[in-house]
């Protein structure tokens, strides 16, 4: 199984988690977060994740989700990655988070592109098309 750590700023990463819990009925396993304050020096938080990313790993990778693409989470997100090993990913949102989580006992890269894909596809400009199509499915 692919762990998957979500660094992202404040409790936003401990809110996705509780989310995805409520989608599937229970939380998932070997999913955790690291919160970063704008107080935390990325320095000093760089090895606890690297620790996170230990925990995480049970021989087949970990995917790392951050926030915002060049915010301080992201940052320490890129320090972690190791390729076919540890991947990454910004701009993480529930439906991407959800895709990855239904996904992860493929390889970590086939993880990758199906959290992608969940996260681009999640987002949708809403109206009454789109209303009226996801009745009907």
């Amino acid at each position: 199984m692919v762990g998957i750590l979500i660094v992202a700023h404040g409790a936003f990463g401990e809110a996705l988690i509780h989310c995805a819990s409520h989608v599937l009925g229970k939380r998932p396993p070997q999913v955790l977060q690291l919160g970063v304050t704008m107080h935390d020096d990325p320095e000093a938080i760089l090895p606890q994740a690297r620790e996170l990313v230990k925990q995480l790993d049970q021989g087949q990778g970990v995917l790392v989700f951050s926030d915002i693409l060049g915010a301080t989470p992201s940052n320490i997100a890129t320090r972690l990655l190791a390729p076919g090993r540890v991947e990454g990913i910004s701009g993480v949102n529930l439906p991407m988070l959800i895709r990855a989580l239904t996904y992860r006992e493929e390889a970590l890269a086939t993880v990758a592109e199906k959290a992608i894909s969940g996260g681009v596809t999640g987002v949708v400009h809403l109206d009454s098309d789109a209303c009226n199509a996801a009745n009907r499915s």
